[in-house]
Formats: C-alpha cells, structure tokens, sequence
C-alpha cells in the first residue's frame, strides 16, 4: 500500500502543487487582509485541502487520457500507467475520490461564511474545466492557455471562497498574471515533444510554430505576465508598495534565467527552467506579499 501511494504521488508530480498553491494563498492573503473578519483557519484548510484535491483529480485524470500517447512517446513511455506500475483501475479509483473530497470540502466554506454558497455552486463546473484541458491538445493549439487559465482559477476561487463575489478585480488581475505564466512555461515545456506531436496529430504551440517561434511566443506571455504584475499593483495599491516593486524585479530576472537556460538548438536545461526556477518564482511571490502586508 506504501508503495502504491508513493507510485500515484510520483504520478501526478505531487511537489508540483507548489506552481498553483501559492498563488492561491497569496490570493487568500489580500482577501482575509481586506475583510472586517479577517483569518480563520477552517478557510485556510479549506483552500489547502480544495488546491491538492482539485490539482491531484485534474493531474490523475489527464494520466488516464494520455495514457496511450504516453506509451508510444519515448520520453514518457517509463510513465506509471504505460510502465504498468499502475493499473488503470487504481488511477480512476484516486481521481474520483479525489473528485469527491473537492466537492464535499467546497462545503466547508459554508460552515465558515454561511452567506457565501458559491465555492459550492462553483465546484463542479470548476472541476470540470480544470480536467477538460488533458483533451485541448486533440483539437487546438491553445492548450497551453487552456491550462494557464485553469490555474488562474487558483487565486480567483481563494479569494471567493472569503469574499464571494465581491471586489474581483484584484485576484482577476493576479489570476491573469499567472494564467500567462503557466502558459508561457507550458510552451517551453512542450518544446520536448514537438516531434512527437507532429507526428502523432496533437496540436500544440512548439508542432505548429516550431521550436524557434514556440520559445519567442512564451517570451511574450512572460513579458505579458510581468505587466499583469505591474496593473496588480496598481489596482491593489493601497495594500502594495515598495516591497512588493523590489520582488517584481526579482521575479523579471528569474524569468529571464528561465529564458536563457533553454533555446532552440539546447532544450537539455527544460526540466530545470520549469521546475526550479518557476517554484521559486510562486513561492517568493507569496512571500513578498505576504511581508508587504505583513508591514
């Protein structure tokens, strides 16, 4: 049993939770910082506990969509389902009760602000969008954007989740900000199978603009998710100041590094641009935001 829950952990990269969830927080951060109520812990569990389960569905479920194309790419043939170190039937089994657990903690909301039922309303037809995206590479190009605007819904449902349908322009702002960023490394990303794509049907930014044309592409949602960063400190300025200018920098540098660790003729470096370098960049987010609030 050990071993089959380190398998499904690896399997649905369980550390790469760090992307989204910061986000969220930072998001929930602002939202508790803007309310007569301010903190309270059931609506942090219930954010934490909405992001993992939310993220493990939707990542366990593409497994299962792409399971075939997995087995004929050889960069992913080693995968748990192809390998067969998971059997399908355990994979469905941790995805619908991972569906189940978001739904049923969305309610926990309720029991925090009564008054605010849309976490619940919402779940469904969130869970449905997020896993939608293991599909978008079937029929359009634009499935890097499918998935950045599904973890755009991070900071936008945290901050529903405290504050309802009030006041949204700042975590609208933000989720902008990281949908351009998660389509930007996402494209990056894919540059690895460009071939395979090609070849196998599959729609994506680097098959169709090739490697060269994908790269400038996710140089400009970057640049695009910096001037995001830039209107979310200045629809949020009463809250924002110089704290979080000086981390604005640092997050255009490290994006920068991201850039030139990878290029058309070297993409050895893709894994480290898309893990290292992006935690780092959520996480000091959060970090930033939450001392500028903090002083």
């Amino acid at each position: 049993m050990l071993t089959r829950v380190r398998r499904i952990l690896g399997m649905i990269r369980f550390s790469h939770t760090l992307f989204a969830l910061p986000f969220a927080l930072a998001s929930a951060l602002l939202a508790w910082h803007t309310k007569d109520e301010g903190f309270t812990w059931l609506e942090l569990g219930g954010i934490v506990l909405c992001m993992v389960l939310a993220r493990s569905a939707a990542m366990a479920f593409n497994r299962l969509a792409d399971a075939r194309l997995d087995a004929n790419n050889p960069r992913t043939a080693g995968r748990h389902l192809p390998s067969g170190q998971l059997t399908p039937a355990a994979v469905w089994l941790f995805t619908l009760a991972c569906s189940l657990g978001f739904v049923a903690a969305t309610f926990l909301f309720l029991a925090a602000v009564p008054a605010n039922p849309w976490p619940a309303y919402l779940s469904v037809p969130v869970l449905l969008f997020i896993c939608g995206y293991s599909f978008a590479k079937r029929f359009t190009s634009l499935a890097h954007f499918w998935l950045g605007l599904a973890l755009m819904l991070a900071p936008l449902s945290a901050w529903i989740a405290i504050r309802g349908m009030t006041d949204l322009e700042m975590p609208l702002v933000l989720g902008l900000a990281v949908a351009f960023w998660v389509a930007g490394f996402d494209i990056i990303y894919a540059c690895q199978d460009a071939d395979f794509d090609r070849r196998s049907g599959l729609r994506s930014v680097p098959a169709r603009l090739g490697i060269a044309g994908a790269l400038r592409l996710a140089l400009l949602c970057h640049l695009a998710m910096l001037g995001c960063l830039l209107v979310f400190y200045w629809v949020a300025r009463p809250y924002l100041g110089s704290i979080y200018l000086c981390g604005l920098g640092a997050v255009a540098l490290l994006l920068l590094i991201e850039h030139y660790l990878v290029s058309p003729t070297n993409l050895d470096r893709v894994n480290q641009a898309f893990f290292h370098v992006n935690v780092v960049i959520s996480v000091g987010l959060l970090i930033i935001i939450w001392l500028q609030l903090a002083i």
